[in-house]
């Protein structure tokens, strides 16, 4: 795994250097900005919990006069939209900072909004990967490396599977027609072991929070 700092100077779109001779590019994409701000940034979530502060703050200020009562709540308005108008900011650009790359070799995951880093995953350290279904055929594909390299959580955030911290697992996020990306990625994969199969399961055990939705694995490593 090589991790680069060449966004300005990339040879092609998402890729620090030219695909040696005889590599092919399958497939390149990027998050949806509107899924990742809902599931990366939890502004779904948000909105929910300021919309019921401000209910108790209502409450709370039950039997106050007018102008007592609707300025703090405007305040507190104002404050929760501005809070979620930067965090889908920071999705938008983030998406569109993003490119990850498929060849018949490796994966590609260009990412990063000031500091851009380019990560190549070889799709033999590739041991596995799962998908992770969302709304309108998006999805997470995370991947889960073989041997003993790791990639910071920190620097693959928010490209990471969430609440794998000790044992970090990139993840390409808020894919569109994620389904039909995971099968390129398994095809692949499979063309670079031809002596092993590509099982369809739980490709990559989970140490989330057991009301997690369970997941559906793309290709899982059974050599």
């Amino acid at each position: 795994m090589n991790a680069h700092h060449e966004h300005e100077f990339e040879a092609a779109p998402g890729l620090p250097e030219p695909l040696p001779r005889g590599e092919r590019l399958l497939w390149q994409g990027s998050p949806d900005f509107r899924m990742l701000a809902i599931h990366a940034f939890h502004v779904r979530k948000l909105a929910l919990y300021f919309a019921a502060m401000l209910g108790l703050q209502w409450l709370y200020l039950l039997g106050e006069p007018n102008a007592a009562l609707l300025r703090p709540l405007l305040t507190s308005a104002g404050m929760a939209l501005l809070a979620l108008a930067l965090l889908t900011t920071i999705a938008w650009f983030a998406a569109r900072t993003t490119l990850y790359t498929l060849t018949d070799r490796r994966i590609v995951m260009r990412i990063g909004i000031v500091l851009t880093l380019t990560f190549n995953l070889p799709l033999r350290q590739v041991a596995g990967a799962a998908l992770k279904p969302q709304a309108a055929g998006h999805g997470d594909i995370a991947l889960t490396l073989a041997g003993k390299d790791r990639i910071a959580w920190l620097n693959l955030w928010p490209h990471a599977r969430p609440w794998q911290l000790k044992n970090p697992q990139p993840s390409l996020r808020c894919l569109p027609e994620a389904a039909t990306v995971g099968a390129r990625i398994q095809q692949a994969w499979s063309a670079l072991h031809p002596d092993a199969n590509a099982v369809l399961g739980d490709a990559i055990p989970t140490s989330e929070p057991a009301r997690a939705p369970r997941e559906r694995g793309i290709p899982t490593v059974a050599a």
